[in-house]
């Protein structure tokens, strides 16, 4: 069959390249085409447009891009209309994704759609449309179901596919002496993948490094830039610079400082302790607390329901805040009590296999 799938981010290329290679497990004929990133060109078919023209970051930020998100949605729906898939795999993404869905249904194509939309956060209604434009939610957090059911509408969970990443995760032996890192232990950095979230959050988390002299740092970096882009917030700063490493990173990292996303639940899987850091845009922020009705921002806190991890946001991201919590977790009972929580993490989460189990399903439903 012919899929044609939709990710606008690096999380999303993650998880659509894992859901590619299970889909062509079951179906040998599979033919794909999309929008993603690398990992999801390495795995076959065409690239329409990459992941890094379209991820924009807040209320404000979508706002003063709506031209470039208008054209990208123009130039998305031509191209499906176009090829005519079998079946449309939306991942996650939904401001765009969900227009897409509507789109797609006004021309009976099919539509699934992998990683449910955080609408249980705010805005709830948006459900009633998920209904009408989407036939087939796969979700990926086990709270999602029942609020689905709240709604009248029926979901497969299917795990979550970052299970699957980690269980395929092979550590590079040579890892710490091809990066030329010491013997001191490591705190990972992770200041994410889009530029307006790394320009906020690297230079606080770079800003704590002095106070721990008796450790190396290193910054995951975004493959979609180069290293002089890194430079210009460490300066002279001995912190190292990995691009296409984080789990081998993870793997080693004794903490972590972990901007708001998928990689603060890669790194309690990784049963790496961290402190979550978060900055938004001034009105984006105060649009977001009107209108945001969930307790936490960390998937680790939500799957969970408590606090397991500190999540640091807005103003409380700052030097000051971010090397006492670090503090508390590179050593003693912080650092013990966060290792305990995230076993409950790990229990709630299951077994590896959501990317199998969700492309077993698209083939069975198509």
């Amino acid at each position: 069959m012919k899929y044609y799938l939709v990710a606008g981010e690096a999380s999303g290329d993650l998880h659509g390249a894992n859901l590619m290679k299970a889909l062509k497990l079951e179906d040998n004929n599979a033919v794909f085409r999309y929008f993603g990133g690398d990992k999801m060109q390495a795995e076959g078919g065409d690239l329409v447009k990459h992941y890094a023209e379209m991820a924009f970051m807040g209320f404000t930020e979508v706002v003063l891009n709506l031209r470039t998100i208008f054209k990208n949605l123009k130039k998305c729906k031509a191209d499906i209309l176009s090829w005519q898939p079998d079946v449309l795999i939306l991942i996650d993404f939904p401001g765009f994704n969900l227009k897409i869905a509507e789109f797609a249904k006004e021309h009976n194509i099919r539509v699934c759609y992998y990683i449910s939309p955080k609408i249980w956060a705010w805005n709830q209604k948006r459900v009633l449309k998920i209904k009408k434009v989407v036939d087939h939610m796969f979700c990926i957090l086990p709270f999602e179901v029942n609020f689905y059911k709240e709604w009248g509408m029926d979901v497969d969970y299917v795990g979550n596919p970052l299970l699957d990443e980690q269980a395929a995760f092979l550590p590079d032996p040579n890892f710490i002496a091809t990066h030329h890192l010491s013997d001191q232990k490591i705190i990972a950095l992770l200041p994410g993948s889009r530029k307006q979230e790394i320009e906020r959050l690297l230079p606080v988390m770079l800003s704590v490094t002095d106070q721990f002299p008796d450790y190396q740092f290193a910054i995951a970096a975004a493959p979609t830039f180069d290293e002089n882009y890194y430079h210009q917030f460490t300066g002279d700063k001995k912190v190292s610079l990995l691009f296409n490493n984080t789990y081998n990173l993870l793997h080693h990292a004794h903490a972590a400082i972990v901007a708001s996303g998928t990689a603060t639940l890669e790194t309690a899987l990784f049963k790496v302790p961290q402190v979550v850091v978060y900055r938004g845009g001034t009105i984006s922020i105060a649009i977001a607390r009107m209108l945001v009705k969930i307790k936490f921002i960390s998937l680790v806190n939500l799957i969970v329901n408590k606090k397991i991890v500190t999540e640091l946001i807005q103003e409380d991201c700052n030097t000051q805040k971010v090397t006492e919590e670090l503090q508390q977790i590179v050593s003693g009972a912080g650092r013990n009590t966060m290792l305990k929580n995230y076993n409950e993490l790990l229990i709630l989460m299951g077994n590896p296999g959501a990317s199998a189990k969700t492309a077993k399903l698209i083939y069975q439903y198509s």
